[in-house]
């Protein structure tokens, strides 16, 4: 009997262990703090942190191993400020495969610059998100920030694969930032906090005004990315399909954060699909893409001539 149970037991884990999202990588970098603080702390942080996103059921949907969004975490501590209270950056970095080949294209690529959070070793770490503040806000920031963050990748995800089939996950995301912490030191969940925060991607990827951005996101991945292999020059025309409504999303709504988050990072993949076009279509994109993401504009101009 106790044999039959422990069988049962071991099946419900193994499903359980399949059925999480995410494939996450978390690292924290200590290198700007001094010797006053011991580095062991730091190295808890980071396995509770991969525990924290690869551990938690954030869908209810069931994740094969292979179907599991591939994604990283870097924080970095930039000081200590007070008893166990730090100052970080994090980096999240998510991608998904491309359909019948090996290449993983990026969904995000971007830096949150402006996190402060409370850590005691060993302490557990928690999240609610019907409770988002907690007993202590700055200790609740660093799990809420975590989560908002699992929450958008989920969201550009499941748009990748379906026409805004990340609502829910936005959604959730922005209940999030509705219930954020409140404390002293804390930023990056009020629109007064600055133009490019978490409050503003968030309402970019849920205001009904910028519907269209949803259409975007699955024009490129599904029927342009995806497409490469079975139709190289039709995918190819949807991908400039979608940075041509990109543009005019841009032209009609400058400013909005959502915009240049799209194409962070993606400066070399867009070389890469265009490199081989036809001479109209790579001039087209070239001028495309250097107007929506022109930071980069002198590199579309020497790489797509």
């Amino acid at each position: 009997m106790r044999k039959s149970l422990l069988i049962i037991t071991m099946c419900i884990s193994c499903s359980l262990l399949k059925a999480q999202e995410f494939q996450a990588k978390v690292v924290v970098l200590a290198q700007q703090v001094g010797t006053a603080v011991d580095k062991s702390v730091f190295t808890t942080l980071q396995n509770q942190l991969t525990n924290f996103v690869n551990s938690r059921k954030w869908t209810t949907d069931v994740y094969q191993p292979q179907e599991k969004i591939k994604c990283n975490f870097i924080l970095t501590i930039k000081s200590v400020d007070g008893d166990n209270v730090y100052n970080a950056s994090l980096a999240i970095q998510a991608a998904r495969p491309v359909f019948n080949s090996s290449y993983q294209t990026a969904l995000v690529n971007y830096q949150d610059a402006d996190i402060q959070f409370k850590y005691v070793q060993y302490q557990q770490l928690n999240f609610n998100e019907n409770r988002v503040q907690g007993t202590d806000a700055l200790s609740a920031n660093l799990t809420a920030i975590f989560a908002y963050y699992a929450y958008m990748v989920l969201g550009f995800d499941y748009d990748s694969f379906s026409p805004k089939a990340g609502d829910p996950y936005f959604l959730k995301a922005q209940n999030i930032v509705s219930n954020a912490p409140e404390a002293k030191g804390i930023s990056g969940w009020k629109p007064f906090d600055g133009q490019r925060n978490r409050y503003w991607l968030s309402e970019n990827m849920v205001n009904t005004k910028y519907n269209n951005i949803h259409d975007i996101i699955y024009s490129y991945y599904r029927d342009g990315l995806d497409k490469m292999y079975d139709d190289e020059e039709g995918a190819r025309a949807s991908v400039l399909e979608s940075l041509s409504s990109l543009q005019d999303f841009n032209q009609q709504n400058p400013n909005t954060m959502i915009a240049q988050f799209l194409v962070q990072g993606k400066s070399q993949e867009y070389i890469g699909i265009f490199k081989k076009a036809d001479p109209q279509s790579r001039s087209e994109a070239s001028q495309i893409l250097a107007s929506v993401d022109i930071s980069n504009a002198g590199v579309y101009k020497q790489e797509m001539k």
